[in-house]
C-alpha cells in the first residue's frame, strides 16, 4: 500500500508534457521530443515528466512516413492531467493545409493553461491561427517562414533561430530542431548537468552549433526576370570568377550602367551586387561541399578578391563562416 501511495504521488508531481499530433504528422517531431524528455527522467533517477500524445481524431493517426502513430488522448473525449507544456508537431503540408478548426478551439481554450506551450517545426501554423503567437518572437522551419510570415504578419520570425523562447511561447525550427528544444525545456527544468547528460546518452549536440541559414537550401541567386536578364543570370553563375561589376555586366547587355541597374532591382527584387554575391555564396557552398578546396582556394574560385571578403558573405548569407561550413558539410574525402 505504501508502494502505491508513493508511485500516485510521484506521478501527481510529475509535469505533463502534451504534444499535439494531427493526421499525417512528421513522426519525429513527435518522437524526437519525447526521447528527450523520457532521457531525463532515467538521468533524473525520477519521473519528472509524463509523456502524452494528442489527436483531433479517434484511433491511430497515419505519419507523413506512413507510420501509425497511437495517441494517449482524442480532443473532446474527455479530461486529460493538467498540462505543463503543450507542443504542436508539425506536417510537411501545414503551411498549405487548414488547420482542423477543433485543434484551433481546443489549442486557444488550452495553451493559455500550460506553463510554457510552443510548436516544432510548421505546427507554427497551427499555434498561429490561434492568434496567440501574435506579436512573440517565434521560429519555424526556414522552407515555410516566409509563408508563415505572409499569411501571420503579426508574428516575429527568427528565420535563423534553431529555437526561441518569448515568454510562455517556446518554438523549434524544424524537424531535429525539437530535440534540442525539448533539451532546453529540460535544462530550464532540471540544470545543465543533467541537460548535457541527456544530450551524451542521445548524442546530440548541448548546443547545436550556428543556425538555421547553414542547412538552408533555397538558391538564393535564382534566375528571374525576362529572358535577356536570364541568360545574363545564367552566364554569371556558370562564370562566378569574372569581374561581374554593375558596368561590365550592362555592356554585355548593351545597356547603360544606370538603366541597367535599375531594370534589374525592378525585375529581380534585388541590386546586382547583391545578387553577384549570392551567386557566388552559392557556388563556393558547392565547392567547400566537395572537401577538395580550401576556403582560400575557394574564393579565387569563386570570384572573391580575398577570403576575408568571402567570410563575411557567409556570414551574411550562411550565418558561419567557410570553414565551419566546410568543417560540418564536406564529403569525407578517401
Amino acid at each position: 500500500m505504501a508502494r502505491q501511495t508513493d508511485s500516485r504521488a510521484a506521478r501527481t508531481a510529475a509535469k505533463t508534457i502534451a504534444i499535439l499530433a494531427l493526421p499525417g504528422v512528421q513522426l519525429l517531431d513527435v518522437a524526437g521530443p519525447l526521447d528527450v524528455f523520457a532521457e531525463a527522467n532515467v538521468q533524473a533517477s525520477r519521473l519528472v515528466y509524463e509523456l502524452r500524445v494528442i489527436s483531433t481524431v479517434p484511433g491511430s493517426i497515419r505519419c507523413s512516413s506512413g507510420a501509425q502513430l497511437c495517441p494517449d488522448f482524442v480532443i473532446g473525449s474527455g479530461t486529460t492531467d493538467p498540462i505543463d507544456t503543450l507542443l504542436v508537431a508539425g506536417c510537411p503540408d501545414a503551411d498549405v493545409v487548414e488547420p482542423p478548426q477543433a485543434a484551433v478551439d481546443w489549442l486557444a481554450h488550452t495553451a493559455p493553461t500550460a506553463r510554457r506551450f510552443g510548436s516544432v517545426c510548421a505546427g507554427a501554423f497551427v499555434l498561429a491561427a490561434t492568434g496567440l503567437l501574435d506579436g512573440k518572437r517565434i521560429t519555424t522551419h526556414w522552407a515555410v517562414a516566409q509563408n508563415l510570415s505572409d499569411a501571420y504578419p503579426a508574428i516575429k520570425i527568427e528565420e535563423d533561430a534553431i529555437h526561441v523562447r518569448d515568454g510562455q511561447v517556446r518554438t523549434a525550427a524544424g524537424v531535429t530542431a525539437g530535440l534540442d528544444l525539448a533539451l532546453a525545456l529540460v535544462e530550464e527544468d532540471l540544470g545543465r548537468d543533467i541537460a548535457m547528460r541527456v544530450a551524451a546518452q542521445l548524442v546530440m549536440f548541448f548546443k547545436r552549433p550556428g543556425g538555421q541559414m547553414q542547412f538552408v537550401r533555397k538558391d538564393e541567386a535564382a534566375v528571374a526576370g525576362r529572358s535577356a536578364l536570364q541568360e545574363l543570370q545564367r552566364w554569371v553563375v556558370a562564370n562566378p570568377s569574372l569581374d561581374h561589376r554593375v558596368t561590365n555586366l550592362a555592356e554585355r547587355m548593351g545597356i547603360s550602367s544606370r538603366h541597367f541597374a535599375r531594370l534589374f532591382r525592378k525585375e529581380i527584387g534585388i541590386t546586382p551586387a547583391g545578387w553577384v554575391e549570392a551567386a557566388r555564396v552559392t557556388a563556393a557552398r558547392r565547392l567547400l561541399e566537395t572537401g577538395c578546396y580550401t576556403p582560400k582556394q575557394v574564393a579565387a574560385e569563386c570570384g572573391f578578391t580575398d577570403v576575408d571578403i568571402m567570410r563575411r558573405a557567409f556570414g551574411r548569407h550562411v550565418g558561419v563562416s567557410p570553414a565551419e561550413y566546410k568543417k560540418r558539410f564536406a564529403a569525407a574525402i578517401i
